[in-house]
């Protein structure tokens, strides 16, 4: 079965180079705005490696800074358009 949760923690964890630390993040760990390592290029890689992880597309107009708040903020949208 698709661990949506871990494999979202792995995919962050890998894009932004955090060494293992994004496995430790709780539901409401703050992200975009506390993580320097998010920048608007790591957004785009990190949506990147969900699309191809995952199989779905996220269209541009889907995307907005709410989805990137928190690691649970993420995790909900991954896990909406998994089941959509």
């Amino acid at each position: 079965m698709l661990d949506i949760r871990h494999e979202t923690r792995h995919i962050l964890d890998r894009a932004l180079g955090l060494g293992g630390r994004a496995l430790d993040f709780a539901d409401d760990t703050r992200l975009l705005g506390v993580l320097p390592e998010l920048d608007s290029m790591a957004v785009v890689g990190v949506l990147t490696s969900l699309e191809e992880r995952f199989g779905f597309v996220i269209a541009d107009d889907e995307i907005d800074g709410a989805a990137f708040a928190t690691l649970g903020s993420l995790i909900d949208f991954v896990e909406r358009k998994v089941s959509g």
